[in-house]
């Protein structure tokens, strides 16, 4: 059985755990990470030497890395209708998962630390008004997207650009902005309860978690 290595309330780990959820596969987990086993374990960084979750083994197969993690499930275990062998509807999907590793990442990372996690290394208020600024401009982005497409983000199905998207759109709706305001997004709201209809998401994406 495919065993998953990560603390649930990662959200990294959390797109592997929705990735399964769609597509009915049985896992196991561990807890590893803050509060749990440690990721400088010997034992796991054999597995991964960036000591970071997730981590799957399936079988005598490793991987690291979430994306690739999801993107591996969906081949291995006939999820073509999530991410689809087509080249040109499988780029579409590349591209906002990609996306979302990146621009919208680095976007969030000062103001989520800052205010959701409250972190004591990220107090400097110019550096939290420019990052909520440059994350309001990527969710803008996001809902100029769904705008257009009225339903997913990469067309008019749910694909696997969705999880790692979903996630990230419950972490803006979950992370209070304080003093800074944060626009109104209504495409991106109704995609937050589109998603809401799917198991997957209740269990692993709208959980309270960001």
């Amino acid at each position: 059985m495919l065993k998953i290595l990560g603390k649930a309330s990662s959200i990294n780990v959390r797109k592997v755990l929705w990735a399964c959820a769609e597509l009915r596969l049985p896992f196991t987990r561990e807890d590893w990470g803050a509060g749990f086993q440690p990721t400088s374990d010997p034992a796991f960084l054999a597995l991964n030497p960036n000591a970071m979750v997730p981590v799957i083994q399936d079988g005598d197969f490793v991987l690291w890395e979430s994306n690739s993690i999801i993107r591996y499930l969906c081949a291995q275990y006939d999820g073509q209708p999530l991410y689809p062998a087509e080249p040109k509807l499988r780029a579409r999907i590349d591209q906002w998962i990609d996306w979302q590793a990146t621009d919208l990442n680095r976007s969030w990372s000062y103001a989520f630390m800052a205010l959701a996690r409250q972190s004591p290394a990220h107090r400097d208020a110019a550096s939290i008004e420019a990052s909520c600024q440059s994350w309001s401009h990527t969710m803008g982005i996001l809902e100029q997207q769904l705008a257009r497409t009225g339903a997913y983000v990469a067309g008019q199905d749910f694909t696997l650009a969705d999880i790692p998207i979903g996630l990230s759109v419950n972490r803006w709706f979950c992370t209070p902005f304080g003093e800074f305001s944060k626009p109104a997004l209504p495409a991106v709201m109704a995609y937050y309860d589109r998603l809401a209809a799917r198991e997957g998401y209740r269990l692993y994406g709208r959980n309270g978690t960001a």
